[in-house]
Formats: C-alpha cells, structure tokens, sequence
C-alpha cells in the first residue's frame, strides 16, 4: 500500500516511520514534512489545509491510505474532503473533530455518554468566569475553548493570572472559555483506535507539560513522555475502553458524526478512580510516539483497518516487553518566545547511541542547507530498552551528543517512575 501522512512535525516523522516500517507498505509520501522525514519518506511542500491540494497529491500518487496528522486539518475538514473523493482516510471528520476543536462540545458528549470527568463551566463573560472561579476553587483550570496548538490551558493558584488567561481566550472572535475542576492525580495519554464502532486501545503513556523539572513553569505542547506504567492500575487501557472511548464513540455515532480514527484521551488518576482531563482528535506529541513505539502489530495495517471500518478483525494488539521513554530538546525562549535559525549538530552521532531514533519536530535546511531550528521543540529523542532506567539513560545520552545553543531540555522525564515514586490520587 502506498499511504499519504499529512504534518510536518515530529508527531508526523514518528508516524512516518512507523508506517514504512509495515511489510505492507511500498511507499510513504508526507506533506509538507520535515529535513527528518525526507530521509523516509517523499516530501512534497503542499498546503494540508487546502483539501483540494490534497486530494490532487492523493490523487498523483494513488494512494491507499491518508492519515492527518495534525488537529488543524481535521477541524478544518480535510479528511471529509478526501472521504468524497474516495480515499481510505485515517481521522475524524470535522463535525468528529470538534471533540477536540471545542472543549464545551467535548463536555456535552461526556455528559452524554456519562464519562467521569471533571466538574465544568462554558463562560463567555469575564463575570462569568470569576463566578466559576468562586464555585470551583483552586488550583484555577481555565482553558480555551477552541484550538490553541498545545497553549490554550492555565493551571494556577493565581486568580489574576487565571483572569487573565481567560480574558485573552475571551478577547478572540467568538471566544469562549472552560472553567473545570482541577483534577488531582497522575495524568496518564491513552490512545484509542476507532472504526466509528468498535474501539481499541493502545498501551497508556504519561506526558510532561510543565517547561520546568519538578512540572514548575509554563505549560508546553509536551517536554518529554514514557510507556508503559509499571505503576498503573492493570487493565487501565480496557478500564478506560470500557469507561470513556467505547461510550463516546457511541455517542458520537448516536449523533450521526462517527469519529473514524485515534481519540486521546488524557486522565487524571483520581482518589475517585480515573477521570477525564480533555480529548484530542490525533496522535499525541511525545506520549504518541512512546505509546506506538513499542506497538509489534502492524502500524498501516492497523491504521488501514480503521479507516475501512475493519477494525473489529484485526485481532488483538501485539506489545514488545521494552519500554519507551521521549525527552524533547526545545529552543532557548521556548515557550513563551521561542528562538528559531540556531544551527543544530551532533543528530548523527546521538542516532548511533543503540537504541535511539532522533524525530524532527522543528528543523528546517537554511540557505546553506545546515540544518536549523525552525520551531520551539526542535527535537523528539525517542529511546527504547529492556527497562525504563536503560531507556533514560539512552535517551539522555543521545541528548547530550546534541547541540542547539540555549536548549531547553528537562532532566527529570520518568525519573520518579524509575524510582517507584508516583502514587495514585492527591
């Protein structure tokens, strides 16, 4: 099968190679891609959120499979565009895809589907928000309604910085804001594969956030992530199935807008038991790539099955007993002012420490063609071993073999699951 993977971050190379890498799969175009996924793939510089242009690129390269990447796209109705013209798509489709366009929509479907969640209040007035503010105490979650690439969350224990926030998401056209119940626990990425009716789930991951060690500073689109949870509840994955996807696909089904792809979800590990935090509608960026990282069953086929609506034959997922572990290396300024054109060096050399794939999230080929950074995560160091500790140690390792003046990097992914020390609730 030849298969289109729409992106260009880092997101998008970790899918890259785990589509070349099924037996069934001749060849992997990537639009527009990245300096790092031009090593696997075909990279053609076309405009993802034009469906039109991408169903002509479909079209040129007869492809079996389209797999979007990125939420934007999604929101913005490419996978339904490639639907009609009669391509396999993996992802939902617009009206699905406001599972994570809308945090309020979102909401409505969990009430629906009587997912446990957190308590929530829709404010469209700064009046509004103080009220919740009021009900619900702190620590303050206040959150964007709409898409805001990672950045549309404040956790705090300011009321000013939580107002604040909320007066920038409410100052945007048509914006909107959700107030929610802070959730106290271990946050934990579960990744469920969906036909529109049957669901599976991939192994959990645990993201890190915060910009700072300790999860001190600023949140991120994500500064590291590991899997499996040897600390986990057993069964969280069919638990969460059971619980939260399988029921909100049913709703979403009920509606008449089936959600055909990968739903995240991500949970707080409660006293309560395991609550929802928010939905996504892709694959996360870094808990994605070190949840499928260690996925044996075959990644296209996997994809291809959902698409068709065959996932229910698939058969059971298989798992290597290896573990994952992500550390991103970041820009100076990242997150609030991200520097980008600083040379990056030394990929070669941390791609040869065993174990380890170097993803590109934001690189870029300057004049020269030297590459440099082009975002504020620059790169995913993705490492696998036979036990967490050897996966850190490889992965650091790899790290710092890198160099990007002024990097932000966190030294403390999955240290304190190395040490036995994550306790479940608050």
């Amino acid at each position: 099968m030849k298969v289109l993977v729409l992106g260009s971050g880092a997101r998008e190379h970790a899918l890259v190679k785990a589509v070349a890498a099924d037996p069934e799969v001749d060849a992997v175009i990537a639009a527009p891609g990245n300096p790092g996924i031009d090593a696997t793939a075909l990279c053609v510089p076309v405009d993802i959120l034009d469906p039109d242009a991408v169903v002509a690129l479909a079209r040129e390269h007869d492809v079996d499979l389209v797999v979007v990447g990125p939420e934007a796209p999604l929101v913005a109705g490419v996978a339904d565009v490639c639907r009609s013209a009669g391509f396999a798509v993996f992802g939902p489709s617009a009206a699905a895809a406001m599972l994570e366009g809308s945090k309020a929509f979102a909401k409505e479907v969990m009430a629906a589907a009587e997912v446990p969640t957190g308590l929530a209040h829709v404010c469209t007035t700064l009046d509004e928000v103080e009220a919740a503010l009021d009900v619900l105490g702190t620590p303050h979650v206040v959150k964007d309604d709409g898409l805001a690439a990672g950045k549309g969350v404040v956790v705090t224990d300011s009321r000013e910085e939580a107002l604040l926030h909320a007066k920038w998401c409410l100052d945007k056209e048509d914006g909107r804001v959700v107030v929610e119940e802070y959730l106290a626990g271990p946050e934990v990425s579960v990744f469920c594969i969906s036909d529109g009716t049957h669901v599976v789930a991939l192994q959990p991951a645990q993201d890190f956030k915060r910009i700072g060690d300790g999860d001190v500073g600023l949140n991120t689109g994500g500064m590291g992530a590991y899997s499996p949870l040897a600390w986990a509840p057993p069964g969280l994955a069919d638990e969460i199935v059971a619980r939260v996807a399988q029921p909100t696909i049913d709703e979403m089904h009920r509606r008449g807008t089936p959600f055909v792809g990968v739903l995240y979800v991500g949970l707080a590990l409660t006293r309560r038991g395991p609550k929802v935090i928010e939905f996504n509608a892709r694959f996360g960026d870094p808990d994605g790539h070190a949840s499928f990282a260690r996925l044996e069953s075959p990644f296209a086929q996997l994809l291809f099955a959902a698409a068709t609506g065959e996932l229910d034959g698939f058969g059971r997922l298989r798992w290597s007993a290896d573990h994952a572990v992500v550390v991103v290396v970041a820009s100076d300024g990242y997150p609030e002012a991200p520097r980008t054109g600083d040379p990056v060096t030394g990929l070669d050399a941390a791609a040869e420490v065993p174990g380890v794939v170097v993803l590109h999230a934001g690189t870029r080929r300057d004049e020269t063609g030297a590459l440099v950074s082009a975002g504020g995560r620059v790169l995913n160091v993705l490492a696998i071993g036979s036990d967490l500790a050897k996966a850190r140690s490889a992965a650091y390792d790899a790290v710092s073999l890198i160099e990007l003046e002024g990097a932000r990097v966190r030294t403390d992914i999955a240290l304190k699951a190395e040490r036995g020390e994550i306790t479940l609730g608050g």
